[in-house]
């Protein structure tokens, strides 16, 4: 299982990364990121409800209630504008960290090279 703390710094960029693709609402949101992740990531409702409610607040993304053939109702989320501009700011952190990752995880020796790191 992925710690609590990276599950936390990447609900963010997952949600808007998710909503991207279209407007989807809670359960499936949690559904796919476990599905994405093989099960390694696991939201729960009352994790995942606040998180949407305060990137509501931001601006980030927007809802809606709709009424389903059964008369009960589903609140769908969809991203913004301004959502999607924080996305990309945050694909871009993102990929920053995973490049220095691989640089460091993966031994190549003409990256490793580059570093300025000294052993004892």
């Amino acid at each position: 299982m992925i710690t609590k703390q990276l599950v936390a710094a990447s609900t963010k960029p997952l949600l808007l990364s998710i909503l991207s693709y279209g407007e989807n609402y809670g359960y499936q949101i949690i559904k796919e990121v476990e599905r994405l992740s093989d099960g390694e990531i696991q939201w729960t409702d009352a994790m995942l409800y606040p998180v949407l409610h305060r990137m509501e607040k931001d601006d980030l993304i927007c809802s809606k209630w709709v009424k389903r053939e059964n008369g009960r109702k589903r609140k769908y989320y969809q991203i913004t504008e301004e959502g999607l501009a924080s996305l990309k700011k945050e694909q871009k952190q993102w990929k920053n960290v995973d490049q220095v990752m691989r640089i460091l995880w993966n031994n190549n020796e003409d990256d490793l090279a580059t570093l300025t790191l000294k052993t004892k």
